[in-house]
């Protein structure tokens, strides 16, 4: 018997949903929720082990929901449910762990084989949201992680990779050490960095490909 646990903030959505999935004899629904907070607060101690998200809740969204319930149950398998073909939350749900991504026009009888596909263990996306999701992914791949970065960044950013320090940086490049650490400070952020070893470790990466 597969457990699960229903987030909508429409009650007839979940009304429904609970007499479809309870009308088959290996899946039973144990709570609902209809917000972010409600479900954050139910399902740890519910014993689900498939969570429908619904993707617009009123108090925030169910790919973040999806994402938080993950970091406290990372066992449980989050099915998102939505009115809408939307190929940015079908992204952003799939990088925070949903198992699967359905609109809401399904068929009964296909919601219910998509609950007990993600109950299994299994993943469910159907071909035209794999289509944009495997498009997404390889063209984020490909892409120029140096694209946001001015030229004079650039020149910072491949010194670093020589491992040059401030000072050595600005005596090459003729300037201030101060305009130096601001450049570093300015390119960590736009890579989404830390610190500059980690920009360091990638420059060397993007050098060993080029020359590859």
């Amino acid at each position: 018997m597969t457990r699960v646990f229903l987030v909508d903030d429409h009650e007839i959505v979940r009304r429904g949903l609970v007499d479809l999935l309870g009308s088959a004899p290996d899946l039973t629904v144990v709570g609902e929720a209809a917000s972010v907070g409600e479900a954050m607060a139910r399902i740890p101690s519910s014993g689900a082990e498939v969570a429908v998200l619904d993707v617009r809740l009123p108090d925030g969204n169910g790919v973040e929901l999806c994402r938080d319930l993950r970091a406290v149950l990372p066992d449980l398998r989050c099915l998102m449910l939505t009115s809408y073909a939307d190929d940015e939350a079908l992204f952003d749900a799939v990088m925070a762990g949903a198992s699967g991504f359905v609109l809401k026009q399904i068929l009964g009888t296909d919601l219910i084989s998509a609950v007990r596909t993600v109950g299994e263990g299994g993943s469910l996306l159907d071909s035209r949201a794999t289509a944009a999701l495997m498009q997404r992914i390889r063209s984020e791949r490909t892409a120029d992680p140096l694209a946001e970065l001015s030229d004079q960044e650039r020149a910072v950013f491949d010194l670093i990779g020589e491992g040059l320090t401030n000072r050595e940086i600005a005596e090459r490049l003729f300037l201030a050490e101060k305009t130096i650490k601001n450049y570093v400070s300015r390119l960590l952020a736009k890579l989404g960095m830390q610190r500059r070893t980690q920009a360091a470790v990638l420059a060397t990466e993007l050098r060993n490909n080029r020359r590859g």
